[in-house]
């Protein structure tokens, strides 16, 4: 996945600041780079397919919520996505998350 092609995705479709935006694309890196997805789900991540699944989170909800609500609904299926959730976002004190 291209992280890169993710951010300007992320910003097209969810604002949010530059930081929460490297924050998300470093994650879903990270899910892609551990074959979880390919596994479990039976094909990889797309960026496409992340941003639809992001569409999927309640109304109202910020980038980084979006971002660990889909966490939580695939560790909710399958377990072990609790380590891809956004906890920090360095330099961005408004996102409110602590390490």
């Amino acid at each position: 996945m291209d992280r890169q092609r993710l951010e300007r995705a992320l910003e097209d479709e969810f604002g949010g600041t530059e930081a929460e935006r490297r924050a998300v694309s470093r994650a879903a890196r990270d899910l892609v780079d551990s074959g979880r997805p390919s596994e479990d789900r039976g094909h990889g991540l797309t960026v496409t397919g992340v941003i639809g699944h992001l569409e999927d989170a309640p109304d109202g909800s910020s980038l980084i919520e979006r971002w660990n609500w889909w966490m939580g609904a695939l560790d909710a299926a399958y377990g072990g996505y609790d380590y891809f959730t956004v906890r920090f976002v360095e330099g961005d004190e408004a996102t409110g998350l602590r390490r």
